[in-house]
This record gives structure tokens, sequence and C-alpha cells, in this order.
């Protein structure tokens, strides 16, 4: 089974591996069943926790979410919930918007959390992120919102995506409940993470990173210059633990020592019921930098 890992006191354990919804309505007419069957494939791996945003599937993954938790509602108390807010798509759901943009009013936050319990089915999101910086944030209003959030019960706890270190200091800043992840893309191919303070913060104010894109859209099994270096590589480790290779790649993630958990967000039943054979593999440091020095085409300085 897959481990789990504490965020926070307050909130339940979460699944180190994460699912991410928001491939959902990927297919032309996804039925509740359809989605049920994913979420029980997950749970019989022990992945409990589930990523949504908003804006998902064109607003429309936490409502097919919600739907399939309604024809089997005990599993409600069986899984973690995630979601996001702040982006505002230009969307045929909005069309009187005018412009994409960001918006962390307290107004639009409070009614985006509304909006999410409502089409998940539940009565509380365990994690509320926003989901990209904004610029026009007003640190205060933003904060006092989020902790009164979670003083009222409707969100267990707050986090971020895609923040820069000086943006969540900004936000920690005006707020008293501590945020306790930033859900940022990181894999093989994007390492940026690494080296410019978003795991050392993470580390040094022990904020859980979530890795969104831990395959990076598949890229790293394409035809690009860095796939190609590391196939080799990553077929040698996936034999040595009769695994795919897929599952060295979320290994190397979960190897190192900020506790990343990957969100993955297959739609096909035989790669999502394999998903914990990650755990299998086991990495040490020179093998993590083999593939490191692979993914960037030269060693380390």
């Amino acid at each position: 089974m897959i481990p789990t890992i504490p965020l926070h006191p307050a909130l339940p354990a979460f699944s180190r591996l994460v699912y991410g919804a928001w491939r959902l309505h990927d297919a032309p007419a996804p039925s509740p069943q359809d989605t049920l069957r994913k979420i029980e494939l997950c749970l019989e791996q022990g992945i409990t926790t589930f990523d949504h945003a908003d804006i998902y599937g064109g607003y429309r993954c936490e409502s097919l979410f919600g739907e399939a938790l309604k024809v089997k509602p005990a599993l409600r108390a069986q899984i973690q919930t995630v979601s996001k807010c702040d982006i505002m798509l230009m969307s045929p759901a909005f069309p009187a918007r005018r412009v994409k943009h960001y918006d962390t009013s307290a107004a639009h936050i409070r009614h985006s959390v509304h909006q999410s319990l409502t089409r998940l089915g539940v009565e509380r999101l365990d994690l509320l992120l926003l989901h990209r910086p904004d610029p026009f944030m007003d640190a205060a209003e933003t904060g006092a919102c989020l902790d009164a959030l979670v003083q009222e019960g409707k969100i267990g706890a707050a986090g971020v995506s895609n923040f820069k270190p000086w943006d969540v200091d900004l936000l920690q800043s005006a707020m008293r409940a501590p945020l306790v992840t930033n859900q940022v893309e990181i894999s093989l191919m994007e390492r940026s993470c690494f080296l410019d303070g978003t795991l050392a913060q993470c580390q040094r104010q022990r904020m859980i990173p979530m890795a969104w894109s831990p395959l990076a859209g598949g890229a790293l099994f394409g035809e690009g210059p860095a796939a190609q270096r590391l196939r080799p590589a990553l077929a040698a480790l996936a034999e040595q633990h009769g695994v795919a290779p897929d599952a060295v790649a979320l290994a190397w993630l979960l190897a190192h020592p900020a506790q990343i958990m990957p969100i993955v967000g297959t739609s096909q039943p035989a790669r999502l019921a394999r998903l914990s054979d990650a755990f299998k593999v086991r990495m040490d440091r020179e093998t993590w930098f083999e593939l490191w020095t692979l993914a960037a085409g030269q060693e380390v300085p």
C-alpha cells in the first residue's frame, strides 16, 4: 500500500501519491461509474488524496467527481479533497469575462470554495490552494480570508501553487494559519525548483511540496534530447526493479528529502492500477544524480 504523510496536525494524513483530477473530462461522455472506477482503483492502492481545481475540465471536473461520490457516498470518509482557485478563465461558462486574469479577493475565494464544496458534494475541503501568484493580490485581505475559512471549518488548511519563495513569504506574513504546501511543476525535465529556493523554503518551513506534471506531460518518454538520454537508464532501472520506466521517474521524486508528493493523472486503468510500483524502486544518492546528469546533459558544477 502507498504510505501516508502528515501535512499538518489539523489534517488527516494524505497519501504520498496524489491523484490529479484534471483529466476526468477527457472522455467524450464520462459517466459517474467511469469516474467511480478510477476512484476505487486509487483507493485499492492507498491513493486517498485527490487534487482538483475549479477550472479543470472547463469548470466541470469537480462536478463529475461529486456525481461519482453520490453513487457511493461512503467513499467520502476515505478520501482527502484538495482544490484550487483564483484563475479566471475565458470560458463559455463565463461569457462576460474580457480577459484571463487572477482573483484572490476575499469575495471570490469564498465564492469559489462554496462552488467547490457544492460540486464535490463534501462539507469541507481538506486543503485549498491559491492556483497562481496574483500580481494584484492584497495580501492582508487574502490572508485574513484564508484564516477565516480555516476557523469556520470550510477548509482544513491552506496552501499555494506555483508560488516562488517571495510570494509564499508575503502571503504567510499576513496569516496566522500556516501554509502547508506549495504545488509546483517538478520532474526530471523540470528541475528549477531544486535550485531556485522553492524546495529549500519548503524544507525550512516544513511545507510538504506537491509535484504537478511529474512525468513532464509525457515529454519524459518522447523524442526530445533529454528524453533520449534518459531512456536507457530508466529502462535499465525499471528492469532491475520489475516495474515500468514511469515508476522509476516517480521514484526519483519520492527519494528527495523534501518528501515530494507527485500528482499523477493518468486516465488509463492499467497504468492507474500500477502507480504504487513507484514504491518498489530504491534509489540511492548516486543513482539520483546519474538521472539528474542525463536529464541536464551535463554533470553538476
